[in-house]
């Protein structure tokens, strides 16, 4: 029988290569059945549709790789950053935790997959209020990573703070007060 922690840690693994799976087979439908590269934009509800973006930056289109070194040498920091996720993954213990850097972790090889074989990420989801657009076109990756994030944020503000307070630990500098 395994422990729970290498037990947590192999949901985490799983977790990471669904969602990039998932990515890429929404990617592939996207420009395959869909042709949204050749269609560009697919109304689908009045707050949503599919328009086919082609991503040669980072987050918020920063970075932009212009040239042949520039796409490699985002491959390689995003490829960085996704072995530190995975580390960082591995020596944790808790699910929680683990859930968030997973779908990190996912959604970054599934992003890093398209810089990798195209020299760009595919987006296509596009969500708007009218002609407001609260976030850039994005993908399922994208959308991994941002909620992993969150995760990863909320765990460490609240449930942190609460599990010390229920042990009765007191921060390090207060300890002499106590």
């Amino acid at each position: 029988m395994t422990a729970p922690a290498t037990r947590n840690r192999l949901i985490g693994l799983a977790l990471a290569a669904v969602v990039a799976i998932v990515d890429q087979a929404v990617k592939l439908w996207v420009i395959g059945p869909l042709a949204l590269r050749q269609v560009g934009r697919i109304d689908l509800l009045p707050f949503f549709d599919l328009t086919y973006t082609e991503n040669r930056g980072v987050s918020l289109g920063m970075f932009q790789a212009s040239s042949m070194e520039t796409r490699w040498a985002l491959v390689a920091v995003t490829a960085g950053i996704a072995l530190v996720v995975l580390v960082w993954m591995m020596r944790e213990k808790k699910l929680g935790e683990i859930t968030g850097l997973a779908l990190i972790l996912g959604g970054a090889l599934g992003n890093i997959r398209d810089r990798f074989e195209l020299g760009y990420v595919i987006d296509y989801a596009d969500f708007h209020i009218g002609t407001f657009r609260p976030f850039l076109i994005f993908n399922i990756a994208d959308a991994a990573i941002t909620i992993g994030v969150l995760i990863i944020l909320a765990r460490s503000l609240l449930v942190r703070d609460k599990a010390d307070s229920e042990t009765g630990d007191t921060p390090r500098g207060d300890r002499h007060n106590a």
